[in-house]
């Protein structure tokens, strides 16, 4: 319990003292020695729960005086938190923002201070499930916040017409890891809501960090989805606590599915909303105004991953109900549409939130099918999208500092002109979908479960999702690789704390590749058995551990017998010609009339064809449809079955 005190408050307190740093080297050294901190507590608390420290799932903090005064302290806290919405939404004529607070705030006061809040039995919970998301947020998270150290430093000289607002950043970025941790170490839905609000306020104002026209829209887009995603969960906790008796989370998804849809559905609404999924994703591609370390944050370790999480913690009761359905149903649609979308566009950052958007869409769907198998794929699926996509995104901001583009055709030849930031993005592209890596193998397990559940249209989303995806990553990767003659690398001044933070990130990455079995066996097998209160589940054949071992003898052997084969052939210069005279650098070519033409290759992008403004409104109509009718159909059916008793 110490540990899980200490991740959640230290945080809290580290952002108190960044609030009230104003020397640069000051504050330097308090991101770093404090995140520093945060990572080994994080992964103490893992070895000391995987090595049956505790039994399978720990409860902590039962109801008593001193849970209660927490309450009563929660409570002043959104208070608070509400009071700042209103005030900025007034101020900016962003008046529905405003409401959705207030009806938020006062019906969590209403259900608090009437006495009608169930009582929980005890509310902070451990298990695998909540040590796995505490090591991706603290030590992903941690180590954002040092790259953020040296990349706002570069970004802040760079952007001059920007105010320099550090002192309001840096603690943002704190508050975020300590409501995080928070959230999925709590069993008490009203203190999960509590984290859930800190960190929808948290993310509006760090979107709006520049206070630009566009950067105070985006925030206020991101502010208005999730704070409607927690009336949804205001009105679950509502009907829990008054209909069934309980806010316990893990008690709630231990009763019959029927008897809890109404507060499940509306759960997993609230889910959606926080991991952007159709139609609410433009909240998260808006998020991209912001300085590279929020997208980080907000596309990786923390923000969506809260919806997820929930979602995996309420696949077990979801499975076969509608709301399982709904989540399914979206989840593949997303994952389909933003894996399409994110062929259509050159910007890297917004291949990056589309390609976000994607696998979480995959993600939910997993959870709402909800079998072991899907359940499996989902929690690696966030492992390795945690560690790749935030690595991906922080070396996207550092190319764009060194070069002052983050377009994807202008990392043209990048393994010539940047060979360190081209290294970082092969390992990062191919975490995402390259074999024998993670991402590629949850998505084959997941492929595997929805044929095994005679899901057509799951099967089919993945299917041509999966292709879309190897579609825009294989472009991306290819452009990095192209070898430019005379190319001279890129002089630039990348500071220390970026470079720790990408190296970091490189190794999490291979490890996890090289510890997939381990990491199926010790921890996501065993947190099935124990979730789903079975004897016995195996996700990974003996097979196909050796299928793995080979794909990843081959990822080592073929680039080394490449260059062996290789190191001896001369290569001629200057030998290509493009219909006309070459003119001795590979780039420009004399034609018939004696003209200079320039060479340059470019991508295809496919916008004419399913770009933005041809599919996104489209796509976000038929989500809202879906969500709708299912929403509809769950309440009709409970409350007409309550009817016909009565």
């Amino acid at each position: 319990m110490l540990f899980i005190a200490f991740l959640i408050l230290f945080p809290f307190l580290t952002a108190a003292v960044l609030t009230a740093t104003k020397n640069n080297t000051f504050r330097k050294v308090v991101v770093s020695v404090s995140g520093g901190m945060i990572i080994v507590a994080a992964i103490a608390f893992a070895v000391r729960y995987f090595g049956d420290e505790y039994a399978e799932g720990t409860q902590f903090l039962h109801d008593s005086l001193f849970t209660q005064m927490i309450n009563y302290v929660m409570i002043g806290i959104e208070v608070f938190l509400m009071l700042v919405v209103v005030s900025m939404s007034i101020k900016h004529k962003k008046y529905h923002a405003a409401i959705l607070s207030v009806i938020g705030t006062v019906a969590m006061m209403w259900l608090e201070l009437s006495g009608r809040a169930a009582e929980s039995g005890y509310n902070v919970y451990c298990d695998k499930l909540t040590v796995i998301m505490t090591l991706i947020i603290a030590v992903v998270g941690s180590f954002i916040c040092i790259y953020a150290v040296g990349y706002m430093h570069d970004y802040h000289n760079h952007h001059k017409e920007y105010q320099d607002r550090r002192t309001f950043f840096f603690p943002m970025l704190f508050v975020f890891l300590g409501a995080m941790i928070g959230l999925v170490t709590s069993a008490n839905l009203i203190w999960i809501y509590f984290y859930w609000e800190i960190t929808s306020i948290s993310s509006f104002l760090l979107i709006g960090y520049t206070k630009t026209e566009e950067a105070t829209n985006n925030s206020f887009r991101a502010l208005w989805m999730n704070l409607l995603g927690g009336l949804g969960f205001a009105g679950a906790i509502i009907y829990a606590s008054i209909v069934l008796d309980t806010s316990n989370l893990q008690v709630l998804v231990s009763h019959d599915k029927a008897a809890v849809l109404i507060p499940v559905i509306l759960l997993a609404f609230a889910a959606m909303t926080k991991s952007a999924l159709l139609p609410f994703s433009k909240w998260l591609l808006g998020a991209m105004v912001a300085p590279t370390p929020t997208s980080a944050l907000l596309h990786s370790a923390t923000m969506v991953k809260a919806g997820v999480y929930l979602l995996i913690r309420l696949a077990p009761v979801m499975s076969e109900t509608l709301a399982g359905n709904m989540v399914a149903l979206v989840g593949g649609f997303t994952f389909l549409i933003a894996s399409m979308l994110a062929i259509t566009v050159s910007d890297g950052k917004k291949v990056l939130a589309y390609s976000t958007i994607s696998n979480l869409g995959l993600i939910a769907a997993c959870a709402g099918v909800g079998t072991t198998e899907t359940v499996w794929a989902a929690v690696l699926l966030v492992m390795f999208h945690a560690v790749s996509k935030s690595m991906l995104f922080q070396t996207v901001g550092s190319i764009e500092n060194a070069t002052g583009s983050r377009d994807i055709e202008d990392m043209h030849g990048l393994v010539m002109s940047a060979p360190f930031f081209s290294f970082i993005m092969i390992v990062g592209i191919a975490g995402m979908f390259l074999a024998p890596f993670g991402m590629l193998i949850s998505k084959w397990a997941a492929l595997k479960a929805f044929i095994d559940a005679d899901n057509i249209i799951l099967i089919l989303f993945i299917a041509f999702g999966s292709a879309t995806t190897m579609l825009y990553w294989t472009k991306w990767l290819t452009k990095i690789l192209v070898c430019k003659a005379h190319s001279h690398q890129v002089q630039h001044n990348t500071p220390v704390y970026v470079w720790v933070s990408l190296i970091a990130h490189a190794i999490m990455m291979i490890c996890l590749c090289v510890s997939l079995p381990l990491l199926s066996i010790y921890a996501v097998e065993p947190l099935l058995l124990q979730i789903y209160n079975i004897a016995q589940v195996q996700v990974l054949a003996p097979e196909d551990l050796v299928i793995m071992v080979i794909m990843l003898i081959m990822i080592f052997i073929i680039p080394v017998m490449a260059r062996v084969f290789t190191s001896r052939i001369k290569t001629r210069p200057n030998i290509e010609y493009m219909s006309g005279v070459n003119q001795g650098d590979d780039r420009h070519f004399e034609d018939s009339f004696g003209n200079s033409k320039n060479m340059y290759l470019s991508a295809w992008y496919l916008e004419d064809y399913f770009g933005e403004k041809k599919i996104w409104k489209p796509a976000a109509a038929v989500a809202v449809v879906l969500l709708v009718a299912f929403i509809g159909i769950a309440f009709g059916t409970v409350f007409g079955n309550i009817g016909g008793v009565l």
